[in-house]
């Protein structure tokens, strides 16, 4: 499988100093995953050497008001966990994307996240049909939870998904490698990044690992 750079996107979900940095709020609860798959440097050369070859970057941080008033009363579950640790809030540090993947002229920055996937409430899905898009290839944070959400949407919407499975990391070594031999196959192709970027250069057709009912 080849891919056109023109019709290609690399979209990446809350690379922010909250989980990117130490000193980040939630970092400490990524970094073993991500220092054992070297998620970030493998992120920064993939958004670099995609740009290049004339793909579209796209970042999707995640952020709220002080106070998190976008939640409502009663947040529960993993946004709870974003407010109780006070993370992502609006003009912060810890909101701002990371030196390593700070964009670029030219890169796109999705407007309105404030939930798990990349494409509900935002306008992701405008920022890809404008530019005639066809394939969507996604790394960030949580490897289950954002990644995965946007993955499943993503593929629902009609895109080819390419999952960047060296440039995502969770919590834990269990839940990430889960979700890449579970759940990925079943919804996207899942390939390194290394990989993708051979595919996106048209010099190599690498064997498809996406799965059905087996």
């Amino acid at each position: 499988m080849k891919l056109d750079p023109q019709k290609t996107a690399v979209v990446m979900i809350e690379f922010q100093n909250d989980f990117t940095t130490e000193g980040g709020t939630l970092h400490g609860a990524v970094k073993e995953v991500m220092e054992k798959t070297n998620m970030l440097a493998n992120a920064a050369e993939t958004v670099q050497k995609a740009r290049e070859l004339g793909a579209t970057i796209i970042h999707a941080p995640i952020t709220f008001v002080e106070g998190y008033p976008e939640l409502g009363a009663h947040p529960y579950g993993i946004l709870k966990g974003v407010v109780d640790t006070h993370s992502f809030v609006k003009g912060t540090w810890g909101a701002q994307i990371c030196e390593e993947m700070a964009p670029e002229p030219g890169d796109l920055i999705v407007e309105g996240k404030r939930g798990l996937c990349a494409f509900a409430s935002t306008n992701l899905d405008f920022l890809l049909r404008g530019r005639g898009i066809e394939n969507v290839a996604l790394g960030g944070f949580l490897t289950n939870c954002c990644v995965e959400s946007s993955m499943r949407t993503a593929y629902e919407h009609g895109f080819n998904v390419f999952t960047l499975t060296d440039c995502v990391a969770a919590t834990s070594e269990e839940e990430h490698r889960n979700a890449i031999e579970k759940d990925y196959p079943m919804f996207s192709h899942p390939v390194e990044h290394d990989e993708f970027l051979s595919m996106l250069a048209g010099e190599a057709a690498v064997a498809d690992a996406s799965r059905g009912y087996n």
